[in-house]
């Protein structure tokens, strides 16, 4: 079997310089990939900074035979975002794989929630996707290839207690990643969401002596796949935990159709509204929302 690599290909992976991002850098450089390792060394909680995370890592990287070098700059700005990808093109003259992985927590009730602590999450995991895509998206379509990886989590889908801004933003990457593989699918974009499980030092706090092993290493793989150039999917979510990789999609019953509706039918028929037999599974990427309006609107038209 002829092995996967990334000769040639330059990739920027924020949060490079510890955890999932370095199980992600040390596999495609070790592949071939020239690597920006993106981290500003922030504490957990996205305070502070530490410049030695992301060259530490680099020089790593390099001494084992591979080329990376490291940025310090942070995803929770736009000019950070924008001197990010210049680091790859000022340094290789392009960039093919971009994989979003920095991200903070914090752990806060959301009754007594504040603003500046909810924005401090949005702003390293959302809106630090929006800052690296933004610049990076323009060139990969000029280029007319690009593959992007951002990061969710199955806390952005079902979420916990104690981590609305999390789950606010990590939810919120499903979008952005559609949006990105609808828009850049005529461009040779794809473009991806991986909803990793590993024991990095997010699971600081947390009883994890039940769980299977759950390194990073278990992840990467699958996040190598979706930044390969062979990859065959866009606008998909693949969860990777604990050695299982899974698709994870929404879907929709098909539901009650009637010409007019009261409160009380919508009592009435709940079970057959919230009834999964025969659900649709739309896909994002090849018409998804012109489909959901054409299938309702043939429930509508099939009545008359």
């Amino acid at each position: 079997m002829t092995p996967f690599r990334f000769d040639g290909r330059v990739a920027v992976i924020t949060g490079g310089g510890r955890g999932l991002g370095l199980a992600y850098a040390q596999l495609l450089a070790g592949l071939g990939a020239r690597v920006v390792i993106a981290d500003n060394g922030s504490a957990l909680d996205g305070s502070g900074a530490d410049r030695g995370i992301a060259e530490t890592a680099a020089a790593a990287i390099r001494a084992t035979g591979g080329e990376a070098i490291a940025c310090t700059d942070s995803v929770a700005t736009a000019s950070g975002g924008k001197a990010i990808i210049a680091a790859a093109l000022d340094s290789w003259g392009r960039l093919d794989i971009l994989i979003h992985n920095a991200g903070n927590t914090r752990f806060d009730r959301f009754a007594d929630i504040t603003e500046e602590a909810f924005r401090s999450i949005l702003d390293v995991h959302l809106m630090g996707g929006f800052h690296v895509t933004r610049p990076a998206f323009p060139w990969m379509c000029k280029a007319g290839y690009g593959r992007i990886v951002l990061t969710g989590s199955i806390g952005g889908i079902y979420t916990m207690p104690q981590v609305a801004a999390y789950a606010v933003a990590k939810s919120g990457m499903i979008g952005l990643a559609n949006t990105l593989a609808i828009e850049g699918a005529e461009h040779g974009i794809k473009a991806n969401l991986i909803l990793p499980g590993a024991v990095t030092r997010m699971a600081e706090g947390l009883d994890t002596s039940a769980y299977p092993p759950m390194g990073p290493e278990l992840v990467a793989p699958m996040v190598g796949y979706l930044a390969h150039e062979s990859c065959a999917v866009s606008a998909e979510l693949y969860a990777a935990v604990g050695g299982r990789m899974a698709r994870v999609f929404i879907a929709e019953s098909p539901g009650r159709y009637r010409r007019q509706w009261s409160i009380a039918d919508v009592a009435a028929e709940l079970d057959a509204i919230r009834d999964p037999q025969g659900a649709w599974t739309l896909h994002p990427a090849e018409g998804a929302f012109g489909e959901h309006l054409a299938r309702s609107f043939a429930m509508a038209r099939a009545a008359d």
